[in-house]
């Protein structure tokens, strides 16, 4: 059935009105971009328009958030976004307790991290380092758990301090039971249970960046290990009390594996009797761009549950489900917000080659993922007078990169392709455009290349529920960037003159 050009202005008259009503917590797509593919669907000559908005930002909060940052470019988050999020994760089936411990690593901001704590959330950190910023943002120890591929040289002090560590190698185990011998201390342990799941990658035992579970990665200590008497002796040696399981198997995991690298983990609760808690870490997959689904948390969860009461009932012990959700909490209610600041074309007449390419202000020193991973993140183009009314219609195919003198400053790269880029079909921009990449909450400001070419951290200001701005990072100065620099001594380069910077010789 064709879609006939009244219905699609139909369409679009609904659309802009839902956009206007539709809530901030929408995993991906803007109700017009959806709408406007519904009216393809049964039209391959069809065009699809893109959204009039990103996931929570209009044109006219777009032009808030830059006014409140000072320019572009910034990242924004949305509180009604980082509230449904939250309310998922406390809502995850468990048969005898719940902690939800937020994957700090994602988006460190001391804002994100008190909201969620005012939630009840608690954290997981990825350093000693991480644990230290998260007590300065006001974090209980007590309320940290610390699992780290570097044992911290502090690390007896934090668990002096209250915050739970869980050892992720056989020496980290070592030296924890080194500082507490024959005190009873409670420790916790990260197991790789011999599988993993991440990202693009299909494999469960292969290597993959974002999978962090298997023979092909070091994260945990190796299930063969725990099942051999080898850390059970450990254990007993320095006189430990095992109190908590972790295992956690990747970024983007597949559901149906998480579920059954959940179940596995139980077996290692029954090693000691005093494990009173099993983390199953998180990864939950979370779908940025249309089609993408995101993890049913309910749905993953029941059986779990599930599992959980038939070890009670098997081993009389009621194990307290922990989970460590990033991704999930924070990808979808953050966005990075750039301008279009050049347009160059590299298109022949005489040739199919070339492309016409976007350049933000902003790139792989604010967002890494498609550099790194090949990651793809829904991009919208809006006006820059940050007027609905002056969106336009026109659309066109385009590459998209970033500002760096980096040829990988690549925002549109082929799916899982970090070296390929592809041409994305969006609205028609002038150079002073904005531009908003969307689902970048998670990874993207706490994962940045910042300072690369000297470019400063961007600002992260915070949209509340009634749509109000609040800057929550200022934007980094040129002489913060180098202020930690020290000069070497009159003399090391050979010549006073040259060391004092009062002549350079061609």
């Amino acid at each position: 059935m064709r879609a006939s050009p009244y219905s699609l202005a139909i369409l679009l008259a609904l659309a802009s009105s839902i956009d206007a009503f539709a809530p901030t917590s929408k995993p991906h797509a803007t109700s017009s971009s959806l709408l406007l593919a519904a009216a393809a669907a049964d039209d391959d000559d069809a065009v699809v328009v893109p959204g009039s908005s990103s996931n929570f930002l209009t044109p006219e909060l777009a032009r808030s958030c830059i006014e409140v940052a000072s320019g572009t470019p910034l990242y924004a988050y949305s509180l009604a976004s980082l509230s449904k999020s939250a309310d998922d994760c406390l809502a995850f089936p468990n048969a005898y307790g719940l902690t939800v411990r937020y994957a700090m690593k994602a988006c460190p901001n001391g804002t994100i991290l008190r909201y969620f704590l005012s939630r009840g959330i608690c954290v997981d950190a990825s350093s000693g380092f991480e644990v230290r910023r998260a007590m300065d943002m006001g974090v209980p120890p007590e309320k940290i758990s610390l699992s780290s591929q570097e044992l911290p040289n502090d690390f007896a002090e934090l668990v002096g301090l209250g915050v739970k560590v869980n050892a992720c190698s056989v020496s980290q185990l070592e030296r924890f039971g080194q500082a507490f011998a024959n005190t009873s201390q409670r420790v916790g342990i990260r197991i790789n249970p011999g599988v993993g799941s991440g990202g693009f990658s299909s494999s469960t035992t292969g290597f993959s960046k974002t999978n962090v579970g298997g023979p092909s990665s070091s994260f945990g200590i190796w299930h063969e290990l725990v099942t051999d008497g080898t850390v059970p002796s450990i254990v007993d040696r320095y006189g430990l009390v095992v109190e908590r399981i972790h295992t956690h198997i990747g970024s983007g995991s597949d559901p149906a594996v998480w579920q059954s690298v959940a179940k596995k983990s139980l077996s290692f609760c029954a090693t000691w009797d005093t494990v009173n808690a099993l983390n199953l870490g998180g990864g939950y997959k979370v779908g940025r761009n249309p089609g993408e689904k995101t993890t049913d948390l309910g749905e993953i969860g029941a059986p779990v549950a599930d599992a959980f009461r038939d070890f009670a009932a098997e081993h009389g012990r009621e194990l307290r489900l922990e989970i460590e959700p990033g991704t999930y909490l924070v990808a979808n209610a953050g966005a990075l917000v750039t301008t279009i600041q050049d347009k160059v074309s590299t298109k022949s007449p005489s040739s199919d080659e070339g492309h016409v390419f976007l350049k933000m202000d902003a790139g792989m020193t604010d967002v890494l993922r498609p550099s790194l991973y090949g990651a793809i993140h829904p991009i919208t183009i809006l006006p820059a007078s940050g007027k609905s009314s002056d969106i336009g219609t026109s659309t066109e195919s385009v590459v998209v990169v970033g500002h760096c003198c980096e040829s990988g400053d690549l925002m549109t790269p082929k799916p899982g392709q970090p070296e390929s880029l592809e041409e994305r079909t969006l609205r028609a921009a002038e150079i002073g455009d904005i531009a908003v990449m969307d689902g970048s909450g998670a990874y993207c400001s706490g994962m940045s290349s910042k300072n690369y070419n000297s470019f400063p951290e961007a600002p992260e200001v915070l949209v509340d529920m009634e749509g109000g701005v609040h800057l929550i990072r200022k934007r980094q100065t040129l002489h913060q960037i180098y202020q930690n620099e020290c000069d070497v001594p009159t003399g090391v380069f050979g010549s006073a003159d040259i060391a004092s910077g009062k002549e350079v010789m061609a």
